[in-house]
C-alpha cells in the first residue's frame, strides 16, 4: 500500500515561525507514536553531556533508527514535539534544524512541531528530546 504524509498551511493562517507546517495529514498506512528520543548511544550512554549540537545529532539519528526499524523514514513523520530543558537552546535548535531538515525531508514543507520547555528530563544530562507521530505503510 502506498502512503504519504501531506503537510499543509491552510489558507488564512499565520505563517509558520520556522521549518514546520501547521498540519500534517496522514494518508494510508498505520499511525506510529514514537516516544521522546534522547541523546543515548547504542550502548546506553548519554552522548554530548552539556553539548547541545552533539545531542541534536544523536537525537535525530536515534529517531531515524526507530523509524527505519518500523519500516519507515523521516518523511513518514506526521508531527513532532520538541522538549527543551533550557529555552536558550531553542535558537541553536532552529539553526541546526535549518541545516538538517532539507536533507531528511523532501520539503519544501516540513512536519508540524510543537516546542515545550520543562524543568528537566529523565536524566539531568539530557538537554532536549523529540517525540513523533508517524504514518508508516502497513
Amino acid at each position: 500500500m502506498s502512503h504519504k504524509v501531506e503537510y499543509v498551511n491552510p489558507p488564512g493562517t499565520a505563517p509558520a515561525q520556522g521549518l514546520y507546517s501547521h498540519v500534517g495529514v496522514p494518508t494510508g498506512g498505520r499511525l506510529v507514536f514514537i516516544a521522546g528520543q534522547l541523546s543515548v548511544s547504542p550502548d546506553g550512554d548519554v552522548v554530548g553531556a552539556g553539548d547541545f549540537a552533539a545531542q541534536f545529532h544523536q537525537v535525530f539519528a536515534n529517531m531515524g533508527d526507530v523509524l527505519k526499524g518500523m519500516g519507515g523514514g523521516y518523511p513518514d513523520i506526521v508531527k513532532m514535539t520538541t522538549i527543551f530543558v533550557h529555552s536558550q537552546d531553542i535558537a541553536t535548535f532552529m539553526r541546526l534544524r535549518e541545516a538538517l531538515f532539507p536533507t531528511i525531508f523532501p520539503g519544501p514543507l516540513f512536519p508540524p512541531n510543537t516546542i515545550l520547555v520543562v524543568d528537566r528530563l529523565v536524566k539531568e544530562d539530557f538537554l532536549f528530546e523529540v517525540e513523533a507521530v508517524a504514518q508508516i505503510a502497513a
